[in-house]
């Protein structure tokens, strides 16, 4: 599969959208908390759609071979690119079942870290924070097929005499320096017992690490459709 950029659509935002991403993933398609189904599945996508199965209903009544067979009727429907496996609650035993079950499919199947490390499938990795090189951010992946979360960050870190820690961002800040190693912007700020060190990633600087992400073999990189638009 070569590099694609997805952007992740709500079913209000697929019908309303003036005009569609070249390439969207379909967002909450999502256990049903009452019966063995799926709910919010996708009717009518354009070819090669990405589709994303998330666990804010956690799957209770489900049954791995019945999701399997839902998911794969759908991909084939819709002739879909892939699975992404939005599943976050990493206590539900039934997340890696059905995990693995789907990972059997003839179809791309790509789950968050905790899941993918023990399954024959692609990662998903959270978007590379704005201080870290993003070769060094995939080093603990080599060899693995990697997706890419996309998304406008912000980090600020204090530093002080007895070290240094993250502190939380208010506001938008100003970040007039660039680093396009880090594919960010980044200020400097006396404070009145250290320093405060804000890097922000603005639009141009993801287009520059989805630019190296491609570079480094990276297959796809997922953002939210509400904030990339």
């Amino acid at each position: 599969m070569a590099f694609a950029r997805y952007l992740a659509m709500t079913a209000e935002e697929f019908s309303s959208a003036p005009s569609l991403p070249e390439k969207i993933a379909w967002m909450a398609c999502h256990f049903s908390p009452y019966s063995t189904s799926l709910l919010n599945l996708p009717r009518s996508l354009p070819e090669a759609s990405l589709l994303i199965l998330n666990d804010s209903t956690p799957p209770v009544h489900q049954d791995c071979k019945n999701v399997a067979k839902i998911i794969e009727a759908t991909l084939k429907e819709q002739k879909c690119s892939g699975l992404l496996l939005d599943f976050q609650h990493r206590d539900c035993p039934q997340n890696k079942e059905i995990a693995q079950a789907l990972t059997g499919l003839d179809f791309p199947v790509c789950a968050p870290e905790y899941l993918a490390k023990e399954l024959d499938c692609s990662v998903f990795l959270p978007p590379p924070p704005p201080d870290m090189p993003l070769r060094e951010y995939i080093k603990p992946w080599q060899g693995r097929d990697i997706w890419l979360e996309a998304a406008l960050s912000c980090r600020q870190i204090k530093v002080t005499d007895s070290g240094s820690y993250l502190r939380p961002v208010s506001g938008d800040p100003e970040c007039p320096l660039a680093d396009t190693a880090l594919h960010c912007h980044y200020g400097i700020e006396k404070d009145n017992d250290g320093f405060i060190f804000t890097l922000k990633r603005t639009r141009e600087d993801l287009d520059s690490l989805l630019a190296e992400a491609e570079a480094l073999g990276i297959t796809a990189a997922v953002g939210l459709y509400q904030e990339l638009k």
